[in-house]
């Protein structure tokens, strides 16, 4: 199943918006590589690159955060540890592992669930504050 970047992810902040059109697609290859069946090299390659985007990503937004001196910046990035943490232990099991079945239910349920949730609910009300501060 390919993640689509739909209206109702979009957060009214391009540069944000940008680079959640980048990890939808970083997650996209990485189920499409698990799926199939792709050597457990290219498996790997894929998943760090989306922890590499995901760990660039949160950097951004978080910078933004601080510079706009956003309220809920504390959570919000606490949430966003809480992501990598999940991540990297994922992507820990892949490089052991190799893909398999299991995998691809905990990439759309950790990586791909919580990103879209994150995004439609914080990330929303963060655009929302950039945007009433400008």
């Amino acid at each position: 199943m390919a993640y689509q970047f739909t209206k109702d992810l979009e957060t009214g902040n391009r540069t944000i918006d940008s680079q959640h059109q980048q990890l939808i697609a970083a997650v996209n290859a990485l189920l499409d590589a698990c799926s199939k069946g792709a050597g457990r090299v290219q498996v790997q390659q894929t998943a760090q690159f989306l922890l590499n985007y995901t760990n660039q990503h949160f950097a951004a937004e978080e910078a933004l955060q601080q510079k706009s001196r956003y309220p809920g910046y504390p959570r919000h990035k606490q949430l966003h540890e809480e992501f990598k943490k999940s991540a990297t232990v994922l992507i820990q099991q892949i490089q052991q592992e190799g893909p398999n079945v299991a995998t691809v239910g905990q990439i759309n349920t950790l990586l791909a669930g919580w990103l879209i949730q994150h995004i439609k609910g914080e990330d929303k009300k963060l655009a929302a504050y950039l945007k009433s501060m400008s």
